[in-house]
């Protein structure tokens, strides 16, 4: 090969090895950018990585927002997400939502569910006529009986019942907490609406 260059003129030497140096920069751009291609993850992976919580993939806290919200189901939030984040992700809450019964302010937890109450219409269980027992009896309350309490949905509904039937009749108030979903706070909300 130096033969050759030493054959040829100067100038011709020098854009051969122009050319010759065009054609290397392209070609290593082109493998650059096809190895790239290669070892991109498919995006079926990066969301199974993270599903799993792999290092490379940022944590993602998934829990379930039920209630008085425009869209209730299943959100992905960050780390350090609150309970706001988490009811604007669901279409925010309808105009029947008691938002004032929710802590906006408090952090989520992974698997957590979100419940956002709708308020009770006067004359319903909460505005009750004096001397009239309208107290729902969580021994034979419907899953429809206890979805009509404030902060009390569907699947929670669901899960009183379930508990119920494994665990035996509700011995007071106070066991409401044992049920997954319910806390102090709503056991508070629920006792002068429910009888055990």
């Amino acid at each position: 090969m130096s033969n050759v260059l030493e054959a040829m003129p100067r100038r011709q030497t020098a854009i051969l090895l122009i050319g010759l140096l065009i054609v290397l920069a392209l070609a290593g751009r082109r493998l650059a950018a096809g190895g790239a291609a290669h070892t991109a993850e498919p995006v079926t992976r990066l969301a199974e990585a993270d599903a799993r919580g792999d290092a490379a993939t940022p944590v993602r806290l998934v829990v379930h927002v039920v209630g008085a919200v425009r869209h209730a189901g299943l959100y992905r939030l960050p780390e350090g997400a609150r309970v706001a984040d988490a009811v604007r992700l669901a279409g925010g809450p309808t105009q029947r939502a008691d938002v004032a019964l929710v802590n906006l302010a408090a952090p989520v937890a992974d698997g957590q569910q979100v419940i956002v109450p709708a308020r009770v219409a006067p004359g319903a269980a909460g505005g009750a006529v004096p001397g009239v027992a309208a107290k729902v009896s969580l021994a034979s309350a419907t899953i429809d009986d206890l979805d009509a309490l404030p902060g009390i949905g569907p699947v929670t509904a669901q899960k009183i019942v379930d508990w119920r039937q494994s665990h035996g009749s509700f011995r007071s108030v106070d066991d409401l907490d044992a049920v997954p979903g319910i806390g102090p706070a709503r056991v508070e909300q629920l006792r002068d609406l429910v009888t055990p």
